[in-house]
C-alpha cells in the first residue's frame, strides 16, 4: 500500500473514527484501526463489537493495500507532523509515513484477526436532513437510563410513521420527543417501522455529524442499523455508523403525554431558568424545588429551602391560566428540559403546562410543536 494525503484529511479521518476504541485487555486488536483502500479512496475502519465506523477520504493512492495500526498512536502521531503531504506506504505489516525529511514507523498486527464489520442491506431506507436530525437527537439524547432490568429505557426509540420519524427518550422520571420529517423513505408507509438505539451510537452520531450540512440515509434491519452521510465531492459515502439494536419492546411513552392540562403558564426562558438554578441552590437531598401558581397575582413563584443552608424564594410575573397549583420537582429535570427547549420567538417564551401536585408537567416553547419535555412531580408522603 502506498499513498500520499494531507496531514488534516487524515488527522480528522483519525480523530472520528478513534472516539469508539478504548483500552480493551482482552480483545487489543480492537484498539486498532484498520486501514484499507480502493481506487482513490482510504478508508479508515474501527470498532467495539457494538458499534462500528467507517470513515472515507478521498486521496492519491498509488498502490492498493490493508493493514491494521494501532489507532490512538497513529492518531497521536499525525497530529504532531507538519501540515503537509504524507507518504504512507506499508511494508510487512509495518506503517512508514514520510514527511519532509523525517520518517517514522509503526509496527501493525494481523488484519486476519481483525472483526468483521456487517454488512447491512441498503434495499430499504429513510431519507432525512442531517442538521434537523441531529439536533433533534441531540435534544433527547441525555434522557435515557443505564439501566440492566429494562435495557430498552437504556437507548432512543425511534419510530417512523408515514412522513415523520419520532426520537423518543425517557427514564421513567422524565420524557422527551422531537418529531422530524422525512426527506424519502421506501418502507411502506402505512405499517410504520421502530427500533431502539443505543445512547453511545446516537452520541456518535451527534458528535461528528451535527454541523454537517445534506442529507442523511438511515438502513433500519432486524437486529442492526446504518447511518450514511454522503461526501460533497462525488457520489461515494464519506461516513457510516453501524450499530446492534436493543432487543426489546419500547414502552407506550404516548400514554405519558398528558392531552390536556389543569395550569398553563407561559414564561421567559431565562428567567425561569436563572430561578429554578437559584432555588436549585438551596434544595436538599432529593434536589426539590417548590412550583406555586398564583392566578391573583398573576405569575409563578419559585421556592426552595434547606434547613442547613437557608431559603430562598423568588416571583416571576408571567401569562397564566387554569387552576391555582402548588408542586414539587426535581430542580436538575427541570433545567435539562429549560436548556432543551429551542425558540425562535423574540422573547424566548415557553409554555409550562402542569396538572395538579402528580400529574405530568409539560415543557416546550410557543413556536415548535414539534418538541416536547415531560417531567414527573416529586410526591410528598
Amino acid at each position: 500500500m502506498i499513498l500520499l494525503i494531507l496531514k488534516e484529511k487524515l488527522k480528522n479521518g483519525l480523530s472520528i473514527v478513534e472516539k469508539i476504541t478504548g483500552k480493551n485487555l482482552n480483545l487489543p486488536i480492537l484498539n486498532n484501526v484498520l486501514i484499507t483502500t480502493s481506487k482513490n479512496f482510504l478508508n479508515l475502519n474501527t470498532t467495539d463489537l457494538e458499534i462500528a465506523i467507517r470513515y472515507w477520504i478521498l486521496t492519491k493512492v498509488e498502490k492498493q493495500g490493508k493493514m491494521v495500526i494501532p489507532v490512538k498512536f497513529l492518531s497521536n502521531l499525525i497530529s504532531l507532523l507538519p501540515n503537509e503531504k504524507l507518504i504512507l506506504e506499508e511494508k510487512n505489516k509495518t506503517l512508514y509515513i514520510n514527511y519532509k525529511n523525517s520518517e517514522s514507523f509503526i509496527k501493525g498486527g494481523n488484519v486476519d484477526d481483525f472483526p468483521i464489520i456487517p454488512k447491512i442491506e441498503t434495499e430499504n431506507f429513510i431519507e432525512i436532513n442531517n442538521k434537523s436530525f441531529c439536533c433533534g437527537l441531540a435534544q433527547v439524547v441525555d434522557f435515557t437510563t443505564p439501566t440492566q432490568v429494562r435495557p430498552e429505557l437504556s437507548g432512543i426509540y425511534f419510530n417512523f410513521e408515514k412522513t415523520q420519524l419520532s426520537l423518543v427518550a425517557t427514564d421513567s422520571f422524565r420524557l422527551a420527543e422531537k418529531k422530524i420529517s422525512l426527506k424519502s423513505s421506501s418502507l411502506e408507509k402505512e405499517k410504520g417501522y421502530s427500533f431502539i438505539l443505543p445512547q453511545k451510537a446516537a452520541r456518535e452520531l451527534i458528535n461528528v455529524l451535527l454541523e454537517k450540512d445534506g442529507k442523511l440515509k438511515i438502513y433500519p434491519s432486524p437486529t442492526q442499523v446504518l447511518f450514511e452521510f454522503p461526501m460533497q465531492e462525488v457520489s461515494h459515502p464519506e461516513f457510516q455508523l453501524i450499530s446492534r439494536l436493543i432487543e426489546g419492546e419500547y414502552p407506550n411513552y404516548k400514554e405519558i403525554i398528558p392531552q390536556k392540562y389543569k395550569t398553563k403558564v407561559i414564561l421567559p426562558k431565562n428567567d425561569f431558568l436563572n430561578q429554578i438554578k437559584t432555588a436549585g441552590l438551596f434544595a436538599g437531598k432529593i434536589n426539590e424545588v417548590q412550583i406555586k401558581v398564583d392566578l391573583e397575582k398573576k405569575g409563578m413563584e419559585v421556592s426552595s429551602k434547606n434547613p442547613e443552608l437557608g431559603e430562598n424564594k423568588s416571583f416571576i410575573p408571567c401569562q397564566v391560566e387554569g387552576k391555582e397549583v402548588k408542586a414539587s420537582f426535581n430542580f436538575r429535570y427541570l433545567v435539562d428540559g429549560i436548556l432543551n427547549l429551542n425558540s425562535n420567538s423574540k422573547n424566548s417564551e415557553i409554555v409550562f403546562e402542569l396538572n395538579g401536585e402528580e400529574g405530568p408537567a409539560v415543557l416546550k416553547t410557543i413556536d415548535d410543536p414539534n418538541y416536547i419535555y415531560i417531567a414527573m412531580p416529586i410526591k410528598n408522603s
